[in-house]
């Protein structure tokens, strides 16, 4: 058990079907108390136990806190973080990290200006097999890579009300793949489409390129009824695909036998190789990313931690697909 004076007191904003996650996860930390919760709106799922249920970010401050986390909806991201930058309080915001680049932009440079630890949400860096794909790229498992293709669909979340699928579900794959490759976008391509009856896109389909070459492409929507999280990274040596639903990861190598079917031998490229599923040491991400925003607070460098910035990043390739898709045309990054 941490000892006491170094157990960090955390504040919750937004108890709802994220916020009762955080909850749990935040309560389950070593080093880590939560000690106040606030939601206008009350709480729906019963999460706050002991503790009172405050009414607003200023509140939670007014507890004493050193960290908070923030699961209100987008569009009151930037009102919050900028209040908890102003009182000198660490935060972790869930994805995205603001309804617009500009509104991003003011949140980053507000935790930036304070020196305070500034973090986006996005759990699927924290996933098993994300991790491992990304340590299995960088020690050449793939060699040169070629490719980033992602698919992320299922049905409608009845708790997204105030943005479409691209701010909110995309984020995820946009996010992931520069960080998966080391290299940013420099140009997408996208469209959408409007099939639910809301006012927000329901459907993306967006390809484009990153500066070191490497081409991409992610399929999302919200009117599947198969729910599915892939990625698949292809290379010189083969394929990895990771499923982030399970938590697996499998390589695909190329085959090195010779193949004496002439009609596919005749093909300059690659054969089916041996097929591997890696076991890993499975943790829950959301417990990955609170440790790691422990960690950062306490000074400690963590590589699952989403910088504030790289979250600003993330939202202008959303922005650009959303361009793209409106005017029909590519746009440069």
């Amino acid at each position: 058990m941490a000892d006491e004076t170094d157990v960090l007191r955390i504040g919750l904003i937004g108890l709802g079907a994220m916020g009762r996650h955080h909850a749990r996860v935040i309560r389950s930390t070593p080093g880590l108390r939560l000690v106040a919760v606030a939601d206008p709106i009350g709480d729906r799922f019963g999460v706050a136990g002991e503790l009172p249920v405050l009414p607003d970010v200023q509140a939670i401050i007014d507890a004493g806190v050193d960290g908070v986390m923030v699961a209100v909806p987008t569009s009151l991201h930037e009102e919050v973080a900028l209040t908890l930058a102003a009182a000198g309080v660490h935060a972790m915001v869930e994805k995205p990290i603001a309804h617009s680049v500009e509104s991003g932009e003011r949140v980053a440079r507000a935790f930036e200006d304070a020196g305070l630890v500034g973090a986006v949400g996005y759990v699927e860096r924290c996933n098993p097999a994300m991790i491992a794909l990304r340590e299995r790229i960088a020690k050449g498992v793939l060699g040169e890579v070629y490719q980033i293709t992602t698919s992320r669909q299922g049905p409608f979340p009845e708790r997204i009300n105030d943005v479409g699928v691209v701010q909110d579900l995309a984020t995820h794959d946009v996010d992931l793949t520069p960080w998966i490759a080391g290299s940013a976008y420099t140009t997408v391509t996208a469209h959408v489409t409007y099939r639910s009856g809301r006012q927000h896109e329901d459907m993306l389909v967006a390809s484009g390129r990153l500066a070191n070459g490497v081409i991409v492409n992610h399929l999302v929507n919200w009117l599947s009824p198969r729910k599915e999280r892939h990625c698949v990274v292809t290379g010189e040596k083969g394929a990895l695909v990771a499923d982030t639903l399970t938590g697996d990861l499998t390589y695909y190598e190329n085959g090195t036998l010779e193949n004496e079917w002439d009609a596919i031998a005749s093909f300059r490229g690659v054969s089916e190789g041996d097929v591997t599923r890696f076991s890993l040491h499975k943790r829950e991400p959301l417990a990955v990313e609170h440790q790691g925003f422990r960690d950062a607070i306490r000074g400690v460098a963590d590589p699952y931690i989403v910088p504030m910035r790289e979250g600003v990043e993330t939202l202008r390739v959303v922005d650009a697909c959303l361009r793209s898709a409106r005017e029909g045309v590519a746009v440069p990054l």
